[in-house]
């Protein structure tokens, strides 16, 4: 420990703190704007051939699995 000195053991904790809260701040901001842009879509009148193929997706696999 007394080589690298509590200075560098310090800047080594924060860094790796901010370094993991960044990007969880990254990814979480990713996924909230995926989610908004899935809510928008759903209150369409009009949905997206995306949004369709997804949703028959989902039904048919919801229609094979066993019930829970």
């Amino acid at each position: 420990m007394d080589v690298f000195g509590p200075a560098a053991v310090l800047g080594l904790c924060f860094g790796f703190m901010f370094g993991i809260g960044c990007s969880l701040a990254v990814l979480y901001s990713i996924y909230l704007g995926g989610y908004r842009k899935a809510v928008e879509e759903s209150l369409l009148a009009d949905k997206p051939k995306r949004y369709t193929v997804a949703l028959e997706r989902i039904r048919a696999r919801r229609a094979t699995s066993p019930p829970a």
